[in-house]
């Protein structure tokens, strides 16, 4: 998630490591918060296999100070990242929301739309925080309110992003028969 964040932002202009830092910290949140033990370190890797490059620049108080710019490996790279997230990135909320920070960097609808039919065949999976035997467990079969809790809240958020997939799907996948007014306009009388 660290990676693509970093591939994603810089693919937005180059920065530097603090202002990428902040950057990546309001995307995760108090979730996952980013240190800088794991940001330089990650940012060091990758500028070693050349997705990224380094650049000093003067300060604004004189002390010079280093820009990160995307290669175009890098770009390459958050392109196979975004069309083929590994199925953690699909199936883990936080992970999947970075991807979609960055989906709209696939040119091709057709590639966004199949990120977004994973994770939609994903949540109509059945599941649960609860099971008895292998039988998910339904918030009104709750032992406990906080569980039921749980359960009602985790249906309600499942929901709502289901609805948002099947509605941002059908704007990416037209029907074929569909025929739009700039392509009828187009055609002419």
């Amino acid at each position: 998630m660290l990676e693509l964040a970093i591939l994603g932002f810089l693919s937005e202009q180059p920065m530097h490591g603090y202002e990428l830092r902040t950057r990546i910290s309001q995307l995760t949140g108090h979730v996952r918060p980013v240190s800088d033990g794991a940001l330089y370190p990650a940012i060091k890797r990758m500028e070693k296999a050349e997705l990224l490059t380094r650049q000093q620049e003067q300060g604004v108080s004189a002390a010079p100070r280093q820009v990160l710019a995307l290669t175009d490996a890098g770009r390459a790279e958050l392109a196979r990242r975004l069309r083929h997230p590994d199925q953690t990135d699909i199936t883990d909320r936080n992970r999947f929301f970075a991807v979609l920070a960055f989906l709209h960097r696939l040119p091709e609808r057709a590639d966004q739309a199949a990120v977004l039919r994973r994770r939609l065949d994903f949540l109509d999976q059945p599941a649960s925080f609860f099971y008895r035997g292998d039988k998910p467990v339904r918030a009104a079969e709750a032992d406990t309110i906080f569980r039921r809790g749980m359960l009602e809240m985790a249906r309600a958020t499942k929901k709502a992003e289901r609805d948002w997939l099947r509605s941002t799907l059908a704007d990416l996948e037209p029907e074929p028969d569909a025929v739009t007014e700039t392509e009828t306009e187009a055609e002419g009388p």
